[in-house]
């Protein structure tokens, strides 16, 4: 099968370059620059490496970006006291939270302490309401970042039978909430399974688009995709590599060189969903600046 392998880093970079045009005529126009604060708990190597990819994927595209690096001994109070003060301060338009925070700390809490108008990642009670009754402003960025890429792909999701692997409130539940919704993106019929559901495979056959989001290396093998089934993969997993000089290479949820030969498309890891999130919180934290320039 001529299987299409989705570049997520080609659209992420056509998005970048259209976020910097708006950007560049928001500042000529009212003097706002969108300013980007991502506050990173502990020292998760992989956690590092994504705060760095924000702050230079902002700061490339004219957007002012600063990172807040807490020690994992903070308790709830320090980092909401934090937040607080982003959510005075007229500079900064978009907060993000990087996560999963230590295991000390309370994520509900934390993120709904952010103010929603800033709350650029889609987290807080408030936008996942607002996501719910189809109203978002800010769209969770992975899901967001999915549903571009079908779009942009030509692969349309209008009746067919999508189903999704993982129901984190972060990918699962609301990538299953966009694609049901009515309109252009949505108008699918959605599984959702997870840790308890049973008979797995017999339901990911049945899938015209399966995204995975589980959090487990090469779980998605060819014998729980159809013929001709569309696969989001999700999934950013190190597992060791001695060949590789780091020790380690970077894997998706789906066993990509099995699946490949029965999809009719497919995104890779890396270079796949991953630059899609940047380009999605990016355009959320634009959007904030522009209706704080209103």
């Amino acid at each position: 099968m001529d299987t299409q392998i989705i570049d997520g880093v080609r659209l992420a970079n056509k998005i970048r370059l259209q976020i910097s045009d708006k950007v560049k005529n928001l500042k000529e126009k009212t003097g706002v620059i969108p300013g980007l604060a991502v506050i990173l708990v502990g020292n998760d190597p992989a956690s590092n490496v994504y705060v760095k990819s924000k702050q230079k994927a902002a700061k490339d595209i004219g957007m002012n970006a600063t990172d807040y690096l807490l020690s994992d001994t903070v308790n709830d109070s320090d980092v909401i006291e934090l937040i607080h003060n982003l959510n005075n301060d007229k500079l900064v338009h978009g907060i993000l939270v990087q996560l999963p925070l230590p295991s000390n700390l309370s994520k509900t809490k934390i993120i709904d302490s952010i103010d929603p108008n800033k709350d650029v990642d889609g987290l807080h009670v408030v936008n996942m309401g607002k996501l719910m009754s189809g109203m978002q402003i800010f769209p969770p960025a992975t899901p967001y970042g999915i549903q571009k890429i079908l779009l942009d792909s030509g692969i349309s999701v209008n009746s067919k039978h999508v189903v999704v692997l993982g129901r984190s409130e972060i990918v699962g539940r609301p990538i299953s909430i966009l694609m049901s919704q009515k309109g252009i993106g949505g108008d699918a019929t959605v599984t959702v399974c997870h840790s308890q559901t049973q008979n797995i495979e017999s339901i990911t056959r049945q899938a015209d688009i399966l995204i995975a989001a589980i959090g487990r290396p090469n779980f998605v093998t060819g014998s729980m995709v159809k013929d001709g089934a569309v696969v989001i993969d999700v999934g950013i997993n190190r597992v060791s590599d001695i060949n590789k000089k780091r020790g380690y290479k970077l894997v998706g949820d789906v066993f990509f060189e099995e699946v490949r030969e029965k999809a009719s498309a497919i995104t890779p890891v890396p270079g796949g969903v991953g630059p899609m999130t940047i380009a999605m919180l990016l355009e959320n934290t634009f959007q904030a600046a522009w209706i704080s320039s209103l």
